[in-house]
């Protein structure tokens, strides 16, 4: 059983949740992440590690309260235990000066795209990030990313904070006004990341994107959460999760990722029902 440190909700179903896991902790590095399973008879969720402190032996994760699994892993709080967690997995990012670097984080992407952030501006690169969100009120990790870049910039897609629009627009204007970029990451929903790889692909732009599609393990194994790269079958487990954007089939990738649809929704009713019991008792 693994013991949570601390429990704090960042945004409307939005938790950063901090877990007492000294292994991990000490071994993790930027773009990897964990395998979670919340109870004895619960199914196992990939979840990137947040951030990490090998004295306090703590990782932190930060979860959106979607699915079944996720609402459920949010309803925990401090002192609360989750039954198991396997990492660190995955390949770590790629990480070198590569000169003026942008992250980009779309939503809870922002969680992903944090500590990648951190480790390019440890590296001595120039780094830019683009934190998005559809309204003000998700915003993320804003005084966490400025803290680690030398430009910052928030966007939202109704207006309400920041630049008006979407992280694709921002991009666009950062290289329309003649910066050089020569490291374009973007994490968030399939459409966004997309949209970043059409954005850079004329400029060539090297960029990369991470990327959640079902998996089962976490180690290979199941063949899951395969993906195609380059015209090619590749594991985001073991492969990645970090590919390069110009190669993903995102159709591929969003087609799969849609296999299960009906099931989660009613696993998630279900658990909506009960908790409504719940309350009621």
């Amino acid at each position: 059983m693994y013991k949570i440190v601390s429990a704090i909700f960042l945004a409307e179903n939005i938790k950063k949740i901090e877990i007492e896991a000294p292994r991990i902790a000490k071994k993790r590095k930027a773009g990897q992440f964990v395998m979670i399973r919340v109870n004895e008879n619960g199914e196992r969720v990939p979840l990137t590690i947040a951030g990490s402190d090998p004295e306090k032996g703590t990782i932190s994760i930060i979860v959106q309260g979607m699915g079944k699994t996720t609402r459920e892993l949010n309803s925990k709080d401090a002192g609360d235990t989750i039954s198991d967690i396997v990492g660190p997995l995955g390949t770590p990012s790629h990480i070198e000066n590569f000169g003026t670097a942008v992250s980009i984080g779309g939503g809870v992407g922002t969680a992903i795209a944090y500590p990648t952030a951190v480790a390019l501006k440890e590296a001595g690169n120039y780094v830019i990030t683009i934190n998005g969100a559809r309204t003000k009120d998700l915003v993320i990790l804003e005084n966490e990313m400025k803290a680690v870049s030398n430009e910052a910039y928030i966007t939202t897609d109704d207006g309400s904070y920041g630049f008006h629009g979407f992280v694709t627009q921002k991009l666009q204007e950062l290289i329309d006004s003649g910066k050089k970029i020569d490291f374009v990451l973007a994490i968030g929903p399939i459409p966004m990341m997309k949209a970043v790889a059409e954005v850079t692909r004329p400029y060539g732009i090297r960029t990369v994107v991470s990327l959640n599609p079902i998996m089962i393990d976490g180690t290979g194994m199941c063949g899951g959460c395969r993906v195609t790269v380059g015209g090619e079958t590749r594991f985001a487990c073991v492969d990645g999760p970090e590919f390069d954007a110009h190669q993903v089939d995102f159709r591929n990738l969003s087609d799969r990722n849609k296999l299960y649809l009906t099931e989660e929704k009613q696993s998630s009713e279900t658990f909506s029902h009960r908790c409504r019991l719940g309350d009621r008792s």
